[in-house]
């Protein structure tokens, strides 16, 4: 058995919109369900702790794993709480994956806790991974020799034209698809909101909330290959 970290936003904001934001529950709940269901062990964790803002998107609140999710009592236990990321010892995990929804944006990539933990899964062999906006997590990662970690690596995320059918392009605070492309990694896409992943030198990142449970299903991938290995 595995202990992995779902990773949330503290942040509620949506830029200047006067609209609420946070983390997606269904980037979350899909996910949390593959692992569970596997036999793992899954913690949260935030950038400040507590329990964090959660947003479920017109459409999902019939979606049964959702429902089962919040309904959950261990589940609600641990969002009520999250684990502040500056107090997590990443040695006991085996993967982070980041959960998606637009707080991301904001509180992810500055954080140099939830940089530490990630960097310390990585360097231990473990697997770090993202979804939808949840690879706004990456795009400030170095290894020691201070390279990106995405760097040359095939990654996906929420598409410029995903971002541009929300009418949230202005209001982000940077293209996540842009800035990763920046860093040199090598951004894999399809047509707006169908599942789509991309696994390389364990980093597993997917690009919108249908590619939730594909990134969880290929981070137990990865761990079996890493278990088989030893």
């Amino acid at each position: 058995m595995a202990k992995i970290l779902l990773a949330v936003s503290s942040h509620e904001t949506l830029g200047d919109t006067g609209n609420r934001t946070g983390y997606s529950v269904s980037e979350a709940a899909h996910p949390y369900n593959v692992f569970i269901g596997a036999g793992h062990e899954v913690d949260f964790v935030s950038v400040h702790g507590g329990e964090p803002p959660a947003v479920v998107f017109d459409g999902e609140e019939n979606d049964p794993e959702i429902i089962g999710f919040l309904a959950d009592e261990t589940v609600k236990g641990k969002l009520a709480a999250t684990r502040r990321a500056a107090d997590v010892d990443p040695s006991e995990y085996s993967a982070i994956f980041y959960v998606g929804g637009h707080g991301a944006m904001w509180d992810f990539p500055d954080s140099p806790d939830l940089a530490r933990i990630a960097m310390a899964i990585h360097g231990s062999g473990g697997v770090v991974s993202a979804v939808c906006h949840g690879p706004a997590a990456l795009v400030n990662l170095r290894l020691p020799d201070g390279t990106h970690l995405v760097r040359g690596k095939r990654v996906a995320s929420f598409s410029n034209e995903e971002e541009n059918s929300l009418g949230l392009t202005e209001v982000m605070p940077f293209l996540l698809e842009d800035r990763l492309k920046e860093t040199g990694a090598l951004h894999t896409k399809a047509p707006m909101y169908e599942a789509h992943t991309a696994s390389d030198g364990r980093v597993v990142t997917g690009q919108n909330p249908a590619s939730a449970a594909p990134v969880a299903r290929l981070v137990l991938a990865e761990l079996g290959r890493a278990a088989g290995g030893r």
